[in-house]
């Protein structure tokens, strides 16, 4: 999908204190000595130099304004900023919603004790107190940081890549598909480096006692099941990220466009930088919902399956039941997957205004 080039961005930094034409101090007295007077050729140095003005005299704090350097679209510095923005957007995200989180991977393994959002919090607080509600915060942090490098970073090569072998005509007639293709490559990747952060987290979120984190608990768990229980989870994940990520870029990508095509009346580029980020955020928040529908009962086999040694997906089914894999714990995730998705988008598109994209 071609991307348009607009005009370099003025620079962040406030024109006011620049100067383009500065002279220092000392060249200006130097001036002011040496060089004859054009109305008195006559003047040699024997005569009493003009002594500079007050002004002339007066520091001058002004700096000369930075040569801006625009970030090449598709260049490799483009993708390691989409790369850099990722990490930001998708870990800092998931770490915020860590209590949420850990209150519906409860109500997915038990929902006896844990029935519904309001009780799930009443009974972690009661147990666990107020630390309770972040256990688990590092393999959080750390698995979607590197998912959202991979998932950002690799959906812009492949965006690139496959409207490159369409061609213009195709790629602008099939946008939809080439943003599908490429957000599920992406995700291919990007579950890779999430999935042993992620059967790290939902172990310490679901069993108490278990481990206090990433740093006691990825020992216990390779010695209780081994280096290959940590992607035991991985083709459950592939099932609730690959749709999950489809979703979220075609429709954040569609949303963004009918929003500037049909409720706003001027183009993109001629919209103010907040604009441009509540419509990112808005885009974002419609598509979590949609998200989180659709990878839901991969969501609920992911859970069960990192909470349970030796479970496998027939197990998960048997136990949960086929609605209660559309149904245990969606609202709740709705609630978060459609915050988490607005917030990202947000700080994503907000991280690639601030480096000048």
């Amino acid at each position: 999908m071609a991307i348009p080039d607009y005009p370099s961005r003025h620079s962040l930094i406030p024109s006011f204190i620049y100067s383009s034409s500065l002279k220092p101090l000392r060249t200006a007295i130097l001036d002011q000595n040496l060089m004859p007077s054009m109305d008195n050729p006559s003047r040699h140095s024997d005569s009493h130099p003009t002594p500079p003005s007050t002004a002339e005299m007066r520091p001058n704090f002004m700096i000369p304004a930075p040569a801006e350097k625009r970030i090449a679209m598709f260049s490799p510095a483009y993708y390691a900023t989409c790369t850099a923005g990722g990490i930001f957007s998708c870990g800092l995200t998931h770490m915020a919603v860590t209590p949420l989180d850990l209150v519906k991977c409860n109500m997915q393994i038990n929902p006896t004790k844990y029935k519904n959002i309001t009780s799930g919090f009443g009974v972690l607080f009661k147990e666990q107190g107020i630390k309770g509600f972040f256990r688990g915060w590092v393999p959080t942090l750390l698995g979607y940081s590197a998912q959202g490098a991979c998932k950002f970073g690799f959906y812009e090569f492949f965006k690139k890549y496959y409207s490159d072998l369409a061609g213009p005509e195709n790629a602008a007639k099939y946008k939809t598909l080439i943003f599908l293709a490429g957000s599920a490559s992406a995700e291919v990747i990007a579950d890779v480096a999430l999935c042993p952060f992620e059967a790290i987290k939902v172990r310490v979120q679901t069993q108490p006692g278990f481990a206090r984190g990433l740093a006691d608990g990825l020992p216990k768990f390779v010695k209780a099941e081994g280096a290959a229980g940590l992607y035991k989870g991985i083709v459950p994940l592939w099932g609730r990220q690959i749709p999950y990520t489809m979703m979220k870029f075609s429709t954040f990508e569609n949303i963004v466009e009918a929003i500037y095509k049909y409720a706003i009346p001027a183009p993109k580029d001629q919209c103010s930088k907040n604009l441009q980020l509540g419509v990112s955020f808005a885009g974002g928040y419609i598509a979590g919902v949609f998200c989180a529908i659709v990878s839901h009962p991969a969501d609920n086999l992911v859970s069960f399956l990192n909470n349970s040694k030796g479970a496998t997906i027939g197990d998960a089914v048997s136990k949960i039941g086929l609605r209660g894999l559309f149904t245990r714990g969606l609202p709740l995730r709705i609630v978060m997957i459609g915050t988490l998705t607005g917030a990202q988008w947000g700080i994503y598109d907000a991280f690639k205004v601030f480096v000048g994209l």
